[in-house]
């Protein structure tokens, strides 16, 4: 397959990172997870003085998207790295405002070609996509998620992967989670709305079933 740039969209919770990991390993892609390259930032030792990261910090501690265009040089870094490396590229929730849309959608169209850029969304409904974060659990190792939905075990210790120890995301919070959704419903919505008014079509995937479900729903769509 030539390279392709895909674009995952939805509500917190809706599975986005595992379809983009999914993704990544059935296409050789490189997953861009926007939000692990800014904690990635924040926990680098050699940055923690700087002022701008300590006002990103602030706003991510507090579930808040951190501002445009600080994420949009960060993630342009990324792609043309992925890029010049040969990898097309999967992104799960980003562009997450209008701002970085009009940024970095021309970006992956120049990088890939408009043809090799795809859009889906996660369809998920907000009582689901809550209780997804109430109940999840994370390998402190791996970064696999548990799907406890699926896990035998009351035990939520180990993961069954690589037998890490399993931890909650700061993002699952409760309050965070409330936070992060408000967001997504008054500034990632409307980035959305700029996808299709760019001309794109963003298809809508069914969320809810088990993700191996979701992920062949989504590679008929791709194929």
């Amino acid at each position: 397959m030539k390279k392709i740039a895909i674009i995952l969209y939805g509500p917190p919770g809706s599975g986005k990172g595992q379809q983009a990991d999914l993704l990544a390993d059935a296409f050789g892609l490189m997953h861009i997870d926007t939000g692990k390259l800014i904690r990635a930032i924040f926990s680098d030792p050699s940055q923690m003085k700087n002022p701008v990261n300590k006002r990103e910090k602030k706003l991510n501690d507090a579930g808040i998207l951190n501002t445009p265009s600080w994420v949009v040089g960060i993630v342009k870094r990324r792609v043309r790295i992925a890029a010049k490396m040969g990898y097309g590229v999967v992104f799960s929730g980003s562009p997450r405002t209008p701002y970085e849309a009009g940024k970095e959608i021309p970006f992956l169209e120049a990088m890939y070609g408009r043809k090799a850029v795809k859009f889906f969304f996660l369809r998920v409904p907000f009582a689901v996509a809550a209780r997804r974060n109430r109940e999840r659990y994370v390998c402190s190792v791996c970064n696999r998620p548990l799907l406890t939905a699926y896990y035998p075990s009351k035990e939520r210790t180990r993961c069954p992967v690589c037998a890490g120890p399993l931890r909650r995301r700061i993002d699952d919070d409760p309050t965070k989670f409330a936070t992060r959704t408000r967001e997504y419903e008054t500034r990632t919505k409307p980035a959305i709305e700029y996808v299709r008014r760019r001309g794109y079509r963003v298809t809508a995937v069914n969320g809810t079933p088990a993700p191996f479900k979701v992920f062949r729903n989504i590679v008929r769509r791709i194929k």
